[in-house]
C-alpha cells in the first residue's frame, strides 16, 4: 500500500475563496439597495430580491466557512483530511437559500398577488435594478472566469465541469449568480407590468417567479452537495486517464479494480487494486508503486491521496481486471 499527500487543491480553493467574497461583498450591497427601494416603492418583488440577495450574502458566509474549514490539514482523527466538512456547510447554504430566500418570496409574493398592495416610486426600484445588475455581472464574470480557466485545465467545457465539478462553492456561485441576474430581469419586468396595468397582481406573480427560481437552484445544490458528502466518484474520464497513467508503468500488468472519490473540492483519493508481473517482487515493487503514484500526481495534481494494492488479476470483478 502505498500513501502520499500534496497541496494540489490549495490553489483552486484559494482562487473559490476570492470568487466567494467577491460575491459576498457584491450581494451585501446590493441587499441593502434593495431593501431600501423595497421598502420606499412598497414593491413585493424588490423585497423578494431583497431577501433574495441577502440569503446569497449569509450563503457566501457560509461558503467562506466551508472552504476555510475544508483546507485544513489532516490529522490523527481525520487522517483523509477535512475536504468533506466544504460539502456539509455547502449543504447547509443551499439549505438556507431554499427555506429563506425560496420561503420569503414565494409566501409574500402570494399575499401580494391575492391581496394586492400600493406601489409608488417605481424610479427607485428601477435604479436599484440597473445598478444591481451590473454588480452581478462582475460577480458573475469572476465565477466564470475561474470556471474557464479550471475547464481548460481539465480540457472539457465549461458547462461539462459545472455538472461535474467537486468544487461546490465555485457552482453555487455561478448558479446564484445567474439566478441573481435572472431576478433582477423577473423584478423589472413585474413592475413594468404593474406600473403598466395598474395591478399590483403583477409584481406578486414576480414575486413568486422569483421564489421559484431560487427553489431550483437551492434543489440542485442539495442534490450535488448531498452527493459529495457521501462519497461521489470522480467523472469517468479522469478514472480513465488514471488507469491509463497505472498502465503506463511498465510492471503493472492491469488494473483489478479502481475507485477514484472526490474528498474536498479539488481533493482525489485513488485506491486501486493493482495486478503486478510475476516478476515484480521485493523492492522493484516498492519503486514500481512509488512511481505510480508520482506519475498521477503530475497528470492529476488534485490528486491528494494514493493507495495501491498488489493482487493477482484472478481476484478482481466478475469482469476481470482492465489491462495494458
Amino acid at each position: 500500500m502505498a500513501d502520499q499527500e500534496n497541496g494540489g487543491g490549495n490553489g483552486q480553493q484559494t482562487e473559490s475563496l476570492a470568487t466567494v467574497l467577491v460575491a459576498g461583498v457584491a450581494n451585501l450591497a446590493i441587499a441593502l439597495a434593495k431593501l431600501a427601494a423595497g421598502l420606499i416603492s412598497s414593491s413585493s418583488a424588490m423585497l423578494s430580491e431583497a431577501a433574495h440577495s441577502a440569503a446569497d450574502t449569509v450563503t457566501e458566509l457560509l461558503l467562506f466557512t466551508a472552504i476555510r474549514s475544508g483546507s485544513r490539514p489532516a490529522d490523527d482523527r481525520h487522517p483523509l483530511g477535512h475536504g468533506q466538512a466544504s460539502y456539509l456547510w455547502a449543504l447547509l447554504a443551499a439549505g438556507f437559500t431554499l427555506v429563506v430566500g425560496a420561503g420569503f418570496s414565494i409566501v409574500h409574493g402570494w399575499d401580494t398577488f391575492m391581496h394586492g398592495e400600493e406601489l409608488t416610486d417605481f424610479l427607485v426600484s428601477y435604479i436599484v435594478l440597473v445598478i444591481s445588475f451590473g454588480i452581478e455581472t462582475v460577480s458573475l464574470w469572476r465565477g466564470l472566469s475561474q470556471l474557464r480557466g479550471e475547464a481548460r485545465r481539465w480540457d472539457t467545457s465549461p458547462k461539462r465541469l459545472l455538472r461535474h465539478t467537486s468544487d461546490t462553492m465555485l457552482k453555487a456561485v455561478v448558479l446564484e449568480d445567474v439566478a441573481a441576474l435572472a431576478g433582477i430581469v423577473i423584478a423589472a419586468t413585474g413592475l413594468a407590468l404593474a406600473q403598466l396595468t395598474g395591478s399590483a397582481r403583477w409584481d406578486g406573480a414576480a414575486s413568486i417567479a422569483i421564489g421559484l427560481l431560487l427553489l431550483v437552484v437551492a434543489v440542485v445544490l442539495i442534490r450535488n452537495n448531498a452527493s459529495l458528502l457521501i462519497g461521489r466518484a470522480v467523472p469517468s474520464r479522469v478514472q480513465d486517464g488514471i488507469r491509463e497513467t497505472m498502465l503506463a508503468q511498465p510492471e503493472v500488468e492491469g488494473v483489478v479494480r479502481l475507485v477514484a472519490l472526490s474528498i474536498g473540492p479539488g481533493q482525489i483519493m485513488v485506491a486501486a487494486k493493482i495486478d503486478f508481473v510475476d516478476e515484480t517482487t521485493g523492492a522493484s515493487l516498492e519503486v514500481a508503486s512509488d512511481q505510480v503514484e508520482r506519475r498521477l500526481v503530475e497528470r492529476f495534481p488534485e490528486i491528494t491521496q494514493v493507495f495501491l494494492d498488489p493482487t493477482p488479476g484472478s481476484q478482481g470483478d466478475a469482469a476481470g481486471p482492465v489491462r495494458r
